[in-house]
């Protein structure tokens, strides 16, 4: 038996959420290659949130268990890859949407979507990291492949006390750029000079409509919220600058013109944490254990129980979670 949120629905469409002991004979099978893994933390992410409160149709079957990601220990395969006591760590691939996640005790997944987890990273500090920092340094890397360089000139980066924004702000000051942090908390100031922003920004001044061009500030840009923010963002990305767009804390919408794109070569990069490559992750994931500051890891984490994550969904889109939630599964 083991402990995991649960997620149902009703005869009316509406999602019930529940702490819920369950038998290994629940987990979902494989024909092959399937990997069952005793979990130590899971997190709660935005798109958790999403699934928990059932504000947004992020699951695809049911019953769900969520949890987007997770870092733990194998305890069976049968991939040949894996065997048992391998550390791992897994983000995305649609676990917590169509797939079984990783707010349990255990996860039953495939092979093929397990990274090994980094030595330098405990299982706590991996997932401290978690998707939100994984994201993060996914667009750090689409921006350095554009060419983008501290010399170049200024980041902005929005979402900046959120998950990803915390630790777009932390790898960013550590590879030496020159960090804005754009946020709606006032309050959050000081942590984020703390992680590295050289200045913060009242996302105010991103998130109403602006004009198609705008003066020229920005060598890249970091993405997390969308819609208008993302628009003037753009409009306001230097000539040949590029702007990592990686969620939608705004809306979905992009209401912009081309006019940045066909005047100033300014580069959209789409950056998807989900689907993305075995080469890209395992990218990512070098990078970060070898230049995550430990102390902005610490800084932006905070441990709850697998209980607590019930309550701790709704405040999470209320955006009142500073930084990362991680999630004691057996707490």
């Amino acid at each position: 038996m083991f402990n995991a949120l649960y997620l149902e629905q009703t005869a009316d469409r509406q999602t019930q959420a529940s702490l819920k002991a369950l038998d290994d004979a629940a987990l979902p099978a494989f024909d092959a290659r399937g990997v069952t893994v005793d979990i130590a933390y899971s997190t709660l992410n935005y798109k958790d949130g999403l699934a928990i409160t059932g504000r947004s149709p992020v699951v695809r079957k049911w019953p769900m268990v969520p949890g987007i990601d997770f870092a733990g220990t194998v305890a069976a395969s049968d991939d040949p890859r894996w065997q048992p006591g391998d550390p791992v760590v897994l983000n995305g691939w649609g676990v917590g949407e169509s797939h079984w996640g990783g707010l349990a005790q255990r996860a039953r997944v495939s092979g093929d979507w397990l990274v090994r987890r980094p030595e330098a990273l405990n299982a706590f500090e991996a997932m401290a990291i978690g998707t939100a920092g994984y994201t993060a340094m996914l667009c750090v890397l689409a921006l350095e492949k554009h060419g983008v360089a501290p010399a170049q000139g200024e980041i902005l980066v929005t979402g900046a006390s959120g998950g990803v924004g915390s630790f777009a702000v932390s790898l960013l000051a550590g590879l030496g750029f020159r960090v804005v942090a754009s946020t709606g908390k006032a309050a959050e100031a000081d942590y984020l000079r703390a992680l590295g922003a050289a200045e913060v920004i009242d996302r105010a001044t991103l998130a109403a409509p602006g004009k198609p061009l705008q003066k020229e500030r920005w060598a890249g840009v970091v993405d997390s919220v969308g819609s208008h923010t993302l628009a003037n963002a753009c409009a306001a990305t230097r000539y040949g600058g590029a702007a990592a767009a990686c969620g939608l804390a705004q809306g979905m919408d992009l209401p912009m013109t081309v006019a940045p794109f066909i005047l100033r070569g300014v580069a959209l990069l789409g950056v998807d944490s989900v689907m993305a490559p075995l080469p890209l992750r395992l990218e990512a994931w070098s990078r970060l254990a070898a230049g995550a500051d430990r102390g902005a890891i610490a800084a932006i984490a905070r441990r709850i129980g697998l209980a607590q994550a019930l309550e701790a969904a709704p405040r999470l889109l209320a955006g009142e979670v500073r930084g990362r939630l991680v999630v004691d599964v057996n707490a």
